[in-house]
Order: C-alpha cells, then sequence, then structure tokens
C-alpha cells in the first residue's frame, strides 16, 4: 500500500503533546508543524489515529496536489484528478477550499470548480452538509487536495450527552492530562469536575480504552475502506487492559454530578469513577497515595462576573495546601489573577486556544 501524508489537526497550542502521543502510539516520523503533526502512512494509520488518538481534532489524508495558476487550470486538473480511487459516487460530498499567496485568490470560485469536477467526473452528490468532505488548499499556486476522515469533531467520542456548563473538550482534557504528567496509574481527583470530562478521559486511559470506540468516522463512507480490516483493529481495543483505580469527581452543582455519573456510565467506566455533589471547603484526599488534582474552574469570562471568584480560587488553594501534600495540581484558567489567587506556587504552560480564549495550563507541587 502506497504512503502519503496524513495530517492530525492539532487545538492550537497543543501540538506538541500531540506529537508525543502520536509518536508514543506508533506513528514513526511524526512532525510537529504549523497547526498540527504530520507522518507518512496508510489508510490503515489513518483508521488507527481515528480511532486510538485522544489529542487530535481531526485527521486528514492528503490524497495529492497539483499546480494550478487560474481557474481554467484548476478546472482542467480538477477532473483529471484520481477521485474515484478515494470516493464513492454513491456518497454525498462537501467540498471546501482556501486560498493563499496564489494567483486563484477567491474560495467562492475554486470550490466551484472543485464541485463541478467531481459531480460531473465521478458522479458523486455534492451536498453542503455531506459527511465526507474535500478540503482544497491553494497556496503559491500549489493545490493540496486533503478528505478529512473523521467526520464529526474527534473531541465527540460518542458518549457525552449530558453537557455541563463551560464544558472543556475531551481532546484538551487528555492533551493537559499528558503535560500533567498523567499515564494511568494514579489517583485522579477533579473537585469543579462539571460534565466529568478530565475524570472520563483519566478512566479511559487507565483502562486503555480507544477514544474513538463509540463513534462512527467519514472515512467509513471512503472507497478505500476495508470494513473487516477495521473490525480486527477494534476488536483490539474491545476489552479493557489491566486495572484502575478510583477517580473522583466533585461539584457543588448537583445537576453537573448526575450529568457526569450518566457519561461515565455510556463510557463504561462507571467501575472506576465516582461523582460526588460536594464543595470545595469539603475537600479530602482519599485513602491512597498522592496523585494528580486537575480541574478547569469558572474563570469568569465565560460564564459571568470574574470578582467572585477570587474567594473559589483563594479556597481551593488554601484546601490544597492545608491537605493535599504531596499531590501535583494542574488547573486550567483564562486570568493570570484568579491563578494567583490560589497562593501556589505556579507554572503555567504556554497558551491554548479554548472556544476563542487563550487559556493556561498552570501547574504546581502540594
Amino acid at each position: 500500500m502506497t504512503a502519503f501524508e496524513i495530517f492530525l489537526v492539532a487545538i492550537p497550542g497543543l501540538e506538541e503533546p500531540l506529537c508525543a502521543e502520536a509518536l508514543e502510539k506508533g506513528f514513526s516520523g511524526a512532525k510537529q508543524t504549523t497547526g498540527g503533526v504530520s507522518f507518512q502512512g496508510t489508510w490503515n494509520d489513518v483508521w488507527r489515529a481515528n480511532l486510538e488518538l485522544r489529542g487530535a481534532s481531526r485527521v486528514l489524508a492528503r490524497i495529492g496536489s497539483f499546480h494550478a495558476a487560474h481557474v481554467a487550470q484548476l478546472d482542467k486538473r480538477a477532473r483529471a484528478f484520481p477521485w474515484r480511487d478515494v470516493l464513492r459516487k454513491d456518497v454525498p460530498v462537501q467540498v471546501e477550499a482556501t486560498c493563499r499567496k496564489s494567483k486563484i485568490y477567491h474560495s467562492g470560485a475554486a470550490t466551484q470548480r472543485i464541485a463541478t469536477a467531481i459531480g460531473e467526473e465521478l458522479g458523486a452528490p455534492i451536498e453542503a452538509n455531506a459527511d465526507v468532505v474535500i478540503m482544497a488548499r491553494i497556496e503559491n499556486d500549489l493545490v493540496t487536495i486533503s478528505v478529512d476522515t473523521s467526520g464529526g469533531h474527534l473531541h465527540k467520542r460518542g458518549h457525552k450527552e449530558a453537557i455541563a456548563k463551560a464544558p472543556i473538550r475531551e481532546t484538551m482534557a487528555a492533551m493537559f492530562l499528558r503535560q500533567c504528567g498523567y499515564t494511568g496509574s494514579e489517583t485522579v481527583i477533579d473537585p469543579m469536575c462539571g460534565s466529568g470530562t478530565f475524570v472520563i478521559e483519566a478512566a479511559e486511559i487507565a483502562l486503555g480504552l480507544a477514544p474513538g470506540r463509540n463513534r462512527s468516522f467519514a472515512f467509513e463512507k471512503l472507497k478505500t475502506f476495508n470494513a473487516s480490516k477495521f473490525v480486527t483493529l477494534k476488536s483490539g481495543h474491545a476489552k479493557p487492559q489491566g486495572d484502575a483505580i478510583k477517580l473522583y469527581g466533585f461539584d457543588r452543582d448537583a445537576g453537573a454530578i448526575v450529568a457526569a455519573t450518566a457519561n461515565a456510565t455510556r463510557a463504561g467506566v462507571s467501575d472506576v469513577t465516582a461523582f460526588r455533589k460536594q464543595s470545595i471547603s469539603d475537600l479530602t484526599p482519599p485513602e491512597s497515595p498522592p496523585g494528580l488534582i486537575i480541574c478547569n474552574p469558572p474563570y469568569g469570562t465565560r460564564i459571568g462576573d470574574k470578582k467572585p471568584l477570587f474567594d473559589l480560587y483563594g479556597a481551593f488553594g488554601k484546601v490544597l495546601r492545608e491537605r493535599f501534600k504531596g499531590w501535583r495540581v494542574g488547573f486550567v484558567t483564562a486570568d493570570a489573577e484568579l491563578a494567583k489567587a490560589t497562593g501556589l506556587q505556579l507554572s503555567p504552560l504556554a497558551p491554548v486556544l479554548h472556544g476563542g480564549l487563550r487559556v493556561k495550563l498552570y501547574q504546581a507541587g502540594v
């Protein structure tokens, strides 16, 4: 099978931990680049990347490229492109094009020409909301054709139906856990757990569960898909691996606890997770060796006025200093002053773009 470039789209600011994860998962030659991680691989690698990688937002398959200096040339070469090697004529296709530093500067015109070429040469229906998306990047007159093999964003694991306020994406939570040094062998506590994202991600890591096991992917609708081979690939992730210790989530909102518990049940990790309504002031360590405390506390810009939050951050820091000696701490916030209010000796990482906000992961040892 001929290798081609596979591009893992990263959350802005989390390219480095995604590259580390890709290398750890055996995607040899993975290199960090602008906006993500790239490596050479086959369609089997595309399937596995979608199924196994926790930090990738999408997996793009670069299926070819050609030069085009004007729209007539784009039309001709798009019609000659081997679409039938990848696409099925019975599956609707959506086309998106971007233009940069090229003589072809109108993305709408480029999109229309490529879509028409696919529709007329292959016979596939062109639909605005199709699951299969062809992405054309025209830069310096080079047209690079990719197919989004993921479909829906990969943070949609397939089990989170109940969502609390200001949720953190699963992909981001997984990378923050990695940056905090979590490998699945220690206790994790989220004292402001919301819908349970950090705890559920930690539990899946501890149990060796593939993040994409409960969802479908766009590559299943491509001509290159082999259903029996993919079933075999998924079967290697069918059963939890090893034993996991308890992972805990607390929140003062009873509705959040109901949501987190339901999400954990759907994810199949309820046996190793526990969620309970509890305020920060009542937080105490479990009977286990010190582990990791990680959370995404409110920071005002997203869910209201931040002034009352200084007391929350102050109480958070005080409880940790008094009761959690030897534990590691990681928390996410967009506000450096709120972070400082914890009174902890913090080490912030580089900013990450989250829902239009620049947030940072702050770490400390207690």
